[in-house]
């Protein structure tokens, strides 16, 4: 479905490389199954002929990446950014936690990634292949002897569904046609939680939340999360990272993070899309990015460098406690 192809960004990449404009790419490999897209660094002609990798499965955020890597990699990263990701790009820019001169960003459009689960759902666990034919996913399985043909529209995931921007907030080279920031309907799940009753909405948190695992594949994929020394991992904590022993342990990590990446999350989706169990975390940042909004004004993580959030740019206009009280109880 992308309309973007392999092609361009392969083309693109090797001549960035071979110009010695960079030295590295960040870019998708295929990874044990076809769906199982991995982020991975190219530096090698070859390499990028042979195994890079765009479809409706490179969902990855690649800013994160670039904190570790404009450390350890020498000379300019190239690295291709959806206009979701650019948003990220531009916070962690704001927080110092790379070097924009490290890196060569070009921006791609993106018609919205599928989400593998939903294909699963229709499918079954037996995939062997997929392949992909304009807007439709074939996958073949173990069980059919023929591709099962899906509309890729019909799979994509939650984020995308919601997608809230189509316009690049950052980039050094555009490829493709620039979109338009879009009014969807991504406060419309929190706004169903918030008509729930206390009970209901515990109820509701206490179900999700009691399927961690712990796996930390949230926080690990998380670009707001870049600490050196996370509060999980520290043994003097209290809350060391450790399978949860009680419904507290559950709720407390995910609140916690969630408090942490508040006025700094750019609602990527990440967490719940790297989550096994299929927690939908993005909730947790949504209410906090839906309050924020109410009580602050409308406010963008990410969306230009150097903007302050409202949770750290005092003005004598801010909210006072009892405002919002009031406000909720009203």
């Amino acid at each position: 479905m992308q309309k973007i192809t392999r092609d361009v960004l392969v083309s693109k990449a090797i001549s960035l490389l071979e110009d010695g404009n960079v030295s590295h790419v960040l870019g998708w490999r295929k990874g044990e199954f076809d769906y199982d897209i991995t982020p991975s660094v190219f530096s090698e002609k070859e390499d990028i002929e042979n195994n890079f990798v765009w479809n409706d499965f490179c969902g990855a955020n690649f800013s994160k990446y670039l904190v570790q890597k404009t450390r350890k990699l020498e000379g300019k990263i190239l690295v291709f950014l959806k206009p979701c990701d650019t948003y990220s790009f531009n916070q962690l820019l704001t927080e110092h936690r790379f070097d924009r001169d490290n890196v060569y960003a070009v921006g791609i459009p993106c018609e919205g990634m599928a989400d593998i689960s939903k294909v699963k759902k229709i499918c079954g666990e037996g995939i062997s292949s997929i392949d992909f034919d304009g807007d439709n996913i074939l996958v073949n399985t173990v069980y059919e002897d023929a591709p099962i043909v899906i509309d890729a529209k019909s799979v994509l995931s939650e984020r995308c569904i919601n997608c809230k921007s189509k316009k690049h907030v950052a980039f050094d080279e555009l490829i493709g046609e620039e979109g338009e920031i879009i009014e969807s309907g991504r406060f419309d799940e929190v706004e169903k939680l918030e008509k729930m009753t206390p009970d209901e909405r515990f109820e509701f948190w206490q179900s999700e939340l009691s399927k961690c695992i712990r796996c930390n594949a949230c926080r690990d994929v998380c670009p707001a999360c870049t600490c050196e020394k996370c509060v999980f991992d520290n043994p003097k904590s209290g809350v060391e990272n450790k399978a949860p022993a009680n419904s507290f342990e559950e709720k407390m990590f995910h609140i916690i993070r969630a408090f942490h990446v508040a006025g700094r999350c750019t609602d990527c989706g990440e967490c719940s899309r790297v989550c096994p169990q299929d927690i939908p975390l993005h909730l947790l940042n949504r209410k906090f990015i839906k309050d924020i909004d109410n009580f602050y004004g409308e406010y963008q993580a990410g969306a230009e460098v150097g903007s302050r959030a409202p949770l750290v740019d005092y003005t004598t206009e801010d909210v006072e406690p009892s405002d919002i009280f009031e406000g909720r109880n009203g």
